[in-house]
């Protein structure tokens, strides 16, 4: 990204709210007007070279009375999308009557096909119409989009000569554009969700990394590879991966697939992948329906992709966000969790029955996880998933429940390759430290049965300036040194490897013989000619932990560890669970200054402050 140029269009984009909408809009209104004419502007200016020659073509084809007619006019425009009305944005500045230009932008955005349509739609531009030619406004909005100066387009501007005068806006710089933007509004009218659309960049290069250079030497060219993210927000994580995959095989055939459920971004998403080329015009999924490449919707309740598998599943999830509205969407109550009937996420596993990943009501991330965990492919390739999660998908959850469960499915069958821990205040919109999972169902010969923890909490570089919580970021060299732990694969300060069995655990309940009222035991009703046995109560808040590393299992450990110091106690039936702590392996405890340094220290200041007292009683 040409960084001269970012900083001119943020500033162009920036100011046009600042010039047009000040004192007709509310300022929390800006984004709904500049996002949706920027993705407007960048398709319109790609249209404009062939209009004559797709309205000439629209002529033709209805004298001769064709119906379909979406292939022939996307051959004439060059893209996968058109506009047969006889208007284009430059144009329309041409009118003066406020009235008139209404009715022509309206006329002008309904001769769009149908994928823009659904584009703008999402944006809402229509209705702001109204609104902008009541204060005079949409005269001189048009006019500063279309503004020489600025070139909105995937295409140079370059002169008679060919040289370049204005360079192409790329999908990378559109998106962070896009995202900067939208942060920039939250923040100035102090909008919780400031910043919860930005995934900085520096962390994207890093996930793109971790899914692609460790199998680098398994891929090819020509060969078809499909990635996906079930939360793309504005398609980066799903562009830098094709790029980074491009970069070593240029003539690689990759297919981008996503879904997002915020209207805005996901428009923004489909429009660059359109205006790109990423996006194909026609092709059928499995059911033989036309595919969405970019699906919108919510992935845990409105599987955009049902059934699909892909190459790389590489996501940035929420972490946090309650998910009731899903179980809302499939008709169900927060109370009704365990109906959430979805393959994805209920599994029949080691013969347990029915193998549940769901989650507690208040934070969806391991659905996401489970969701990716779905798509896994059983080729020589097999599937990478490299996902961003908080500190909680580690551990939350008891034993027998979803997240646990998760970890339990994922673990057994060994498919975790490893966990990296990063930086605090990496993001935006929480200073948090954040764990990349890197999961796999192809791991290589010298990994198996084995996990990678790696801490690299301490590799980051300073920003010039901070962006709202984030303070950091990951350099060149630091990516570079996380990529070397995880394929060297060797024991470093920074990283341990252990078998899978280390996270493992047997939760057991501790039982206490049942007492009636006056503290006497109760004993179980005996059959004939046996001895009545104690009845044993469970107390829900006592258990112990047992490792599955413990040697001799739970019934060694209540021997070593209970039965000598509580000969009441028994076991209950234990249940099994997974959990994984970075506190456990790396944690280093803060050295204690020496006494004989703190008593010096104190004679220092009783000698400083000697006859003060006097003094100031005096």
């Amino acid at each position: 990204m040409n960084q001269a140029q970012y900083s001119k269009l943020f500033s162009f984009l920036w100011n046009i709210a600042n010039d047009v909408l000040v004192h007709a809009f509310n300022k929390g209104d800006y984004k709904d007007i500049i996002m949706p004419m920027l993705v407007l502007r960048r398709i319109d200016v790609l249209l404009e070279p062939t209009k004559a020659k797709v309205l000439e073509r629209k002529a033709q084809l209805d004298k001769y009375g064709i119906a379909n007619q979406d292939q022939a006019l996307c051959m004439v425009s060059g893209f996968p999308f058109y506009n047969t009305s006889r208007f284009t944005l430059k144009t329309l500045i041409n009118e003066t009557d406020p009235q008139r230009l209404k009715q022509n932008f309206i006329d002008y955005i309904n001769g769009y096909s149908e994928d823009v349509l659904d584009i703008l739609d999402k944006l809402r531009l229509r209705t702001q119409i109204d609104f902008l030619t009541e204060t005079g406004r949409l005269g001189s909005l048009i006019q500063k989009f279309t503004d020489s100066t600025i070139n909105l387009s995937i295409k140079p501007v370059v002169d008679d000569e060919g040289n370049e005068i204005l360079p192409a806006l790329d999908n990378h710089t559109m998106g962070t554009v896009f995202e900067e933007l939208l942060r920039k509004f939250n923040e100035e009218n102090n909008v919780t969700e400031a910043g919860e659309h930005f995934t900085p960049r520096d962390y994207v290069k890093l996930l793109a990394d971790l899914a692609v250079l460790p199998v680098k030497h398994q891929l090819s060219d020509g060969t078809p590879y499909g990635i996906y993210d079930g939360a793309c927000g504005t398609g980066g994580i799903l562009s830098i991966a094709q790029e980074r995959i491009n970069e070593f095989f240029p003539k690689s055939n990759i297919s981008l697939y996503g879904q997002e459920i915020q209207a805005n971004t996901f428009a923004t998403c489909k429009a660059d992948m359109m205006i790109s080329g990423v996006l194909p015009r026609t092709t059928y999924s499995l059911h033989g329906n036309v595919r969405k490449y970019i699906a919108f919707g919510s992935t845990i309740s409105e599987d955009g992709h049902p059934g699909e598998t892909y190459d790389f599943c590489i996501s940035n999830p929420p972490f946090g966000t309650p998910w009731k509205e899903d179980l809302y969407h499939k008709g169900l109550t927060d109370k009704e969790k365990k109906k959430f009937n979805d393959a994805r996420f209920n599994l029949e596993y080691d013969g347990d029955g029915d193998y549940s990943f769901i989650p507690d009501i208040g934070d969806c991330q391991m659905l996401f996880l489970a969701n990716n965990v779905s798509r896994m492919k059983d080729t020589p390739l097999g599937t990478r998933i490299v996902e961003i999660h908080n500190g909680s998908s580690l551990f939350t959850g008891k034993a027998g429940g979803g997240e646990s469960n998760l970890r339990r499915y994922i673990i057994e069958n060994d498919l975790l390759e490893a966990i990296i821990a990063l930086p605090e205040k990496m993001f935006y919109n929480t200073g948090i430290g954040t764990y990349v999972w890197v999961v796999t169902n192809r791991k290589a010969p010298n990994r198996r049965g084995k996990v990678q923890l790696i801490n690299a909490t301490e590799f980051k570089s300073p920003l010039r300036k901070n962006l709202g919580e984030k303070n950091c970021e990951l350099s060149d060299d630091d990516r570079t040194r996380i990529l070397e732990l995880l394929m060297n694969f060797e024991e470093t300060p920074e990283s341990k490897i252990f078998d899978n069995e280390e996270f493992g655990y047997w939760e057991v309940p501790v039982l206490r013989p049942k007492r009636d009222k006056d503290g006497n035991l109760v004993y179980k009703k005996a059959k004939k000619g046996q001895e009545p046995e104690i009845e044993y109560a469970k107390n829900r808040n006592e258990s112990e932990r047992v490792p599955l590393t413990y040697p001799g299992g739970v019934e060694a450990f209540y021997e070593n560890e209970v039965a000598p110091y509580d000969s009441e106690a028994r076991f209950g039936e234990p249940v099994l669970g997974y959990e994984l702590s970075f506190t456990k392996y790396f944690y280093k405890p803060v050295e204690l200054r020496p006494l004989a340094d703190i008593r010096a220290d104190i004679r220092d200041i009783e000698a400083r402050t000697a006859g003060m007292l006097d003094q100031i009683l005096d």
